[in-house]
C-alpha cells in the first residue's frame, strides 16, 4: 500500500545564485569609471545655448540684397553645407546664398566638412518686393561646440524693412537681441 508524502510545513529552498563570475566585476568598475568620467566631462562643460553659440542678425543692403551674419562664439563652429535660408512674403524670392569658403575639418561625426569660426557674412540676392516692404528672413544652421557637443539643425528668424533707393543700408537688426535688466 502507498503512503501519501508528509510535510514539513517548510518551503523548499530556492537554488543559490552565487552571483556573476568574479572577471565581471571588474567590467563593471570599468564601465562605472566611464559613466563617471562623461559626467563629470558633461558638468565641467557650460554649453552655450544655440542662438548664443550662433547669433545671427541680419540687415538690408537695398532692396534688392540682404546680408546675414553669425558671430560664432570661441569653442563652437558652424557646418558651411547646413545652412538655409528662406524669406516671406510668398512673393519674395530668395537666390542663391554666397557663401564664402569654410576651412576643411574632419568631424567625428560629419567627416570631412568645411566649418566656419567666428563672424561670418552671407549676401542673399532677394527679388519679388519692393523697397519699403517688410521681409521675414529665417535662417536654417548647425553647429557644434569643440567640447565634443552637437547641436540640432536651428532656426532662427527676424523682420527686415527694405530700405528705399539712395537711403543706404538698412539696420543690424538681431535675431535675439540682449535682454535688457530692471535697472538698465
Amino acid at each position: 500500500m502507498a503512503c501519501a508524502p508528509i510535510s514539513t510545513g517548510l518551503l523548499p529552498k530556492p537554488p543559490q545564485f552565487d552571483g556573476p563570475p568574479r572577471h565581471w566585476a571588474g567590467a563593471f568598475a570599468v564601465v562605472l569609471l566611464g559613466l563617471a568620467s562623461l559626467a563629470a566631462r558633461a558638468a565641467d562643460v557650460n554649453l552655450l545655448p544655440p542662438e548664443q553659440a550662433f547669433r545671427f542678425s541680419a540687415r538690408a543692403l537695398d532692396d534688392r540684397t540682404l546680408e546675414a551674419r553669425f558671430v560664432i562664439a570661441d569653442g563652437y563652429y558652424l557646418y558651411r553645407d547646413k545652412f538655409k535660408f528662406a524669406v516671406t512674403p510668398d512673393t519674395a524670392v530668395l537666390g542663391s546664398p554666397n557663401l564664402p569658403a569654410g576651412k576643411i575639418k574632419t568631424d567625428e561625426f560629419f567627416g570631412k566638412v568645411e566649418t566656419y569660426r567666428g563672424t561670418l557674412v552671407v549676401k542673399l540676392p532677394v527679388s519679388g518686393v519692393e523697397a519699403g516692404q517688410s521681409v521675414v528672413l529665417a535662417a536654417d544652421s548647425q553647429g557644434c561646440a569643440d567640447a565634443g557637443v552637437c547641436y540640432p539643425p536651428t532656426r532662427q528668424k527676424l523682420t527686415l524693412a527694405l530700405p528705399q533707393p539712395g537711403t543706404g543700408p538698412g539696420a543690424l537688426v538681431d535675431a535675439t537681441p540682449p535682454k535688457k535688466g530692471w535697472f538698465k
